[in-house]
């Protein structure tokens, strides 16, 4: 019998920004990660499938030996968002293939912070 090679998935939400400012807790966002990521249409049971690290005040990389979308992740931390009431003033931006970032909006009245990307 073959063995069907295990799909590895590993997304990264780079925060940095928000938790520099006090706005954003990543000790919160991760338990809320591990109690609302479903596997097999259970929440919070993620077993050895999924392995959620939280890495300081900087990211959280979550990482999937079974199928995983990255949209499913940005979905969840729009839902963090909207829950904490930062929905309004950050956005989830993709900064590359397999990684999210939190960032301010720009706002049209503030000058002095001009983001470079």
């Amino acid at each position: 019998t073959s063995k069907v090679p295990a799909v590895k998935h590993k997304f990264s939400i780079y925060y940095s920004k928000p938790a520099a400012d006090d706005v954003f807790d990543g000790a919160s966002f991760e338990k809320f990660l591990h109690d609302n990521i479903k596997v097999d249409g259970k929440a919070g049971q993620l077993g050895d499938n999924v392995k959620i690290v939280r890495d300081g005040n900087i990211k959280i990389t979550v990482t999937s030996n079974i199928p995983f979308s990255k949209r499913y992740l940005k979905y969840l931390t729009k839902k963090f968002l909207k829950k904490n009431s930062l929905r309004d003033w950050i956005r989830v931006v993709a900064s590359s293939k397999d990684d999210y970032q939190l960032s301010f909006y720009n706002i049209a009245g503030a000058g002095d912070e001009e983001e470079e990307e």
